[in-house]
């Protein structure tokens, strides 16, 4: 066995902690993940992971050869984006994922553009509305909307959206228009993921508590229903936007309407500097709307 025979899958597993996460990291089986690291222990002849049934964890060999396994992929990585430079076009496989809709309407028609753009580029995209952990699933560029969680990944704002409360004309002339927050408790609203929608009230965040007959976790199946004047929704411009400049659907309280909302891309540390990603990035922000 050449010393750095199972090196990568010892890195996912510790990182993961899980021979099945870490196999799916890399593309391979979950045997062939234990064999490897039975192998790298025996060659050592040294226990370098506890294992249960529920979690792999790194004893303190492990720990500090996981530390020495890391900082040789990390070169490793390096060496192999410095050639690309050097070479003056992005290579290899570029892993993203982004929320469903925005990726179905706004980041796959430009990611099929870069691709035309790059063919030494093969990109690998997973659209879910999952906050992902980009280490664990080995994924190099996340799209994410909104107000961003602390971590230490690296984030970049190319883009933005808006929010508008919105109803069709059937529905105002039936029930009438809300012109204050307090009057969105006697209106049919629209719940999606939460239930709660957010304004600026006199110059600070406020968030509104919601009731209505209809709860859905997908936007498409919310603008339908404002459409066909079953209730108030309040929905991103890229599902409605075509619907308020065709006027099937109206905004209400703009005066309460909260500031754009950034579209960020996110991507981890050691891979900020990375031709493919970089390029990526740049790409996006110069195309999304």
């Amino acid at each position: 066995m050449q010393p750095w025979e199972g090196v990568s899958e010892f890195v996912a597993v510790a990182e993961t902690e899980s021979f099945t996460a870490a196999a799916k990291r890399l593309g391979i089986s979950t045997a062939q993940v234990s064999r490897q690291i039975s192998a790298i222990e025996h060659r050592l002849d040294t226990k370098l992971l506890y294992r249960t049934t529920r979690k792999v964890s790194l004893t303190e060999e492990g720990m500090l050869y996981y530390q020495h396994c890391r900082q040789v992929l990390d070169a490793l990585d390096e060496a192999e984006r410095a050639l690309s430079s050097l070479k003056g076009t992005p290579q290899g496989c570029l892993k993203l994922t982004a929320p469903v809709a925005y990726g179905e309407k706004y980041i796959l028609p430009i990611v099929n553009d870069f691709m035309l753009n790059y063919p030494s580029v093969e990109m690998d995209v997973e659209l879910t509305n999952r906050q992902v952990n980009l280490i664990d699933a080995g994924i190099d560029l996340a799209i994410r909307i909104g107000k961003l969680a602390d971590s230490s990944l690296m984030a970049k704002r190319i883009s933005q959206r808006k929010n508008f409360v919105c109803a069709s004309p059937a529905y105002l002339k039936r029930y009438g228009e809300p012109h204050s927050l307090s009057e969105l408790s006697q209106h049919n609203c629209l719940i999606g993921n939460y239930d709660y929608w957010r304004f600026i009230d006199q110059g600070r965040e406020r968030q509104v508590k919601i009731n209505g007959r209809l709860r859905c976790n997908t936007g498409h199946g919310l603008r339908d229903a404002a459409l066909k004047g079953i209730g108030i929704a309040q929905l991103p411009n890229y599902y409605i936007s075509q619907d308020l400049e065709a006027g099937t659907l109206i905004p209400l309280l703009t005066a309460y309407q909260e500031p754009n909302e950034g579209v960020w891309a996110l991507y981890p540390q050691n891979r900020h500097l990375s031709p493919k990603v970089r390029l990526m990035v740049d790409f996006l922000a110069e195309q999304l709307p």
